[in-house]
C-alpha cells in the first residue's frame, strides 16, 4: 500500500487491481492496473502484463510467485517547456514482482506483494501491497437463472448499454465532469467482443469532448454466464471544442483502453461498469468511469 520513488526518498500511497489466469501447475499470467500514487511532480499509473512462475507449499494453500512483464505507464508531470501547467507522458517499462498468496477453503484468498517498476530513464518506484482476492473459477454457487448453451448463444451475441458516470482529467487538479455513453457490443468469438460506442465526456474547463470509440475485447464468462470480465483497446475519434491544435480543425484521434465487468440479472438484462482511459497526444488524457444497464439479445 506504499509506493517509494527509487531514486529519491519520496513516498506515497499505492493500490492495484489484478486479474490472474492459471496456465499450468507452475505458471500463471496476469493483467493488472497499478496506481503508483502522487509523489512530487508525478501522478503515475499504468498497466502491466506479467508471466508468473510459482511453487505451492502447505497442501497448495500457500503459493510463492515471481512475475515479470511489460509495463505501459501514464504520468502526469511538470512540462519541460514553459507553456502549460502539466504534461501527460506515456511510455513502456518493465514490472518485476514478488508475491505470496494464501488460499482459504473458500474462494477468498489473501496476497502480499512487492512491485519494482523500471521505466528506462524515467521515475522508478518500489511498492509494497497487501490485498484480498476471489477465485471466480472455484465458486460453484448456483445462479437464480439457468441458461442452456443453445439459449445462451441466442441471447448473448448482442448487447446495448446506456451509461452515466464521471470524467476525470489527468491533470494535477483532476477536473471532473459528467459523462454519458451508449454502447453496442457484439460477441465475435467465445473470448472476443467488438464494441462501437458514443461517448460524451462533458465540460471540465480543460476539455469539452465527445466522439465515437471502437474497441476489440478479450472477455471471459464466469459462474454460468452470470459475471463477465474483459479488457478492450481501440481508437477514439472525437471533437474537443476546448482543444488548441496547430491544424485548423478540432478533430482528435486518440487511443482508448477499457476495463469492464458485467453482472447478468437474467438472460436479457445486465448491469455493467467500465473504466475507460483515453490517451491523447495533446496532454488531455482522461479517465471515464461509468456504470449502466444493458439489454442482451
Amino acid at each position: 500500500m506504499q509506493s517509494r520513488k527509487a531514486d529519491m526518498n519520496d513516498s506515497s500511497y499505492s493500490w492495484q487491481l489484478e486479474y490472474r489466469e492459471e496456465l499450468s501447475k507452475h505458471f500463471t499470467a496476469s493483467l493488472s492496473y497499478l496506481n503508483e500514487g502522487h509523489v512530487p511532480a508525478h501522478h503515475r499509473d499504468g498497466n502491466a502484463l506479467q508471466l508468473w512462475v510459482r511453487t505451492d507449499v502447505i497442501n497448495r494453500r500457500l503459493s510463492l510467485t515471481a512475475g515479470i512483464g511489460p509495463y505501459y505507464y501514464f504520468d502526469t508531470t511538470t512540462p519541460t517547456a514553459s507553456s502549460g501547467s502539466y504534461t501527460n507522458e506515456h511510455g513502456f517499462g518493465a514490472a518485476f514482482s514478488l508475491a505470496t498468496i494464501w488460499r482459504t477453503e473458500t474462494p477468498w484468498l489473501f496476497q502480499f506483494r512487492t512491485n519494482w517498476t523500471k521505466t528506462f530513464g524515467r521515475m522508478e518506484t518500489v511498492s509494497a501491497l497487501a490485498g484480498i482476492g476471489y477465485q471466480l473459477d472455484k465458486s460453484k454457487q448456483s445462479t437464480s437463472f439457468d441458461v442452456s448453451q443453445e439459449n445462451q448463444e441466442n441471447t448473448s451475441d448482442n448487447e446495448i448499454t446506456l451509461f452515466v458516470g464521471r470524467t476525470i482529467t489527468n491533470s494535477f487538479e483532476s477536473e471532473r465532469s459528467t459523462a454519458l455513453s451508449i454502447e453496442y457490443r457484439r460477441r465475435l468469438l467465445h473470448y472476443l467482443d467488438w464494441t462501437l460506442a458514443w461517448i460524451r465526456e462533458g465540460d471540465s474547463r480543460l476539455i469539452r469532448r465527445d466522439g465515437v470509440a471502437t474497441q476489440l475485447w478479450l472477455v471471459k464468462d464466469f459462474m454460468a454466464d452470470r459475471i463477465t470480465l474483459g479488457f478492450g483497446a481501440g481508437a477514439y475519434v472525437a471533437v474537443d471544442r476546448q482543444a488548441k491544435h496547430d491544424r485548423d480543425d478540432d478533430r482528435v484521434i486518440s487511443a482508448i483502453g477499457t476495463l469492464t465487468g458485467s453482472y447478468h440479472l437474467n438472460p436479457h438484462w445486465s448491469l455493467r461498469t467500465s473504466w475507460n482511459r483515453i490517451v491523447t497526444n495533446y496532454d488531455r488524457d482522461t479517465d471515464v468511469i461509468m456504470g449502466g444497464i444493458g439489454y442482451r439479445f
